[in-house]
């Protein structure tokens, strides 16, 4: 059975949102756990190994002591697929309804279930084939890869740097975007990096004609082409 095929006969919507996320840690974390997953979800670690007991059985998942959870390549597809859905309907949310960048997480975070692929196609073909969502996260193709996206953390650019914000992590957290949004640091805006202060102290950012301090955790969200684009 196809993944298309057992995603609409077996897979429920929490499956899939387990899957997805387990795709995510893997991102950041070399050992996807079930203590990572149930921070993620929300959820007590007990409720985690139940329902990845149900993905191992359905082979979408192997999970080995040690070595956390991957995905098995059935598993990844089904992730991308309604990782694919999120990232196109909150672009759409933006640029065809209105909607904020802090705004959308939550409504595709729903409508990401539910979608046809036909659906999803006429979304894809309005919007002119994106390849990023409204923070900058890589929208998968729909054969399931990645697009290419080559970036460097704001954290680790030394001053004097003039560079442009490609990608805003961090897109559930509503008044994080809401702030960023308000000094314009958004995908696509040119900044300079002015100085950083000792200790982790934080950075100094120069946009247009405007200073403006940003602190060190924050810089760590926000991702810039790593050359400069004068």
């Amino acid at each position: 059975m196809s993944a298309p095929e057992l995603r609409s006969a077996r897979v429920t919507h929490a499956m899939e949102d387990y899957l997805k996320g387990i795709y995510e840690l893997g991102l950041d974390h070399q050992h996807v756990t079930t203590s990572l997953i149930a921070e993620r979800m929300s959820v007590k670690p007990a409720s985690v190994s139940g329902m990845l007991r149900v993905l191992a059985d359905m082979h979408l998942v192997s999970h080995m002591p040690y070595y956390g959870v991957t995905l098995t390549a059935t598993g990844q597809q089904i992730a991308l697929e309604v990782l694919r859905h999120h990232r196109l309907i909150e672009l759409y949310l933006v640029e065809a309804l209105g909607f904020k960048w802090d705004e959308v997480h939550d409504e595709a975070d729903r409508l990401e279930h539910v979608i046809s692929e036909k659906f999803e196609a006429r979304i894809a073909d309005l919007l002119g084939h994106p390849t990023t969502d409204p923070h900058g996260a890589p929208i998968p193709a729909i054969d399931g890869t990645i697009p290419p996206h080559a970036s460097t953390c704001l954290a680790d650019i030394v001053p004097g740097t003039y560079t442009r914000i490609t990608r805003v992590r961090g897109d559930k957290d509503t008044d994080r975007l809401q702030y960023l949004a308000s000094l314009g640091l958004i995908p696509g805006t040119d900044i300079t990096v002015c100085s950083i202060a000792p200790f982790d102290g934080p950075m100094t950012l120069q946009i247009g004609t405007q200073t403006v301090p940003l602190d060190r955790r924050l810089a760590r969200l926000i991702y810039v082409t790593n050359n400069d684009v004068q």
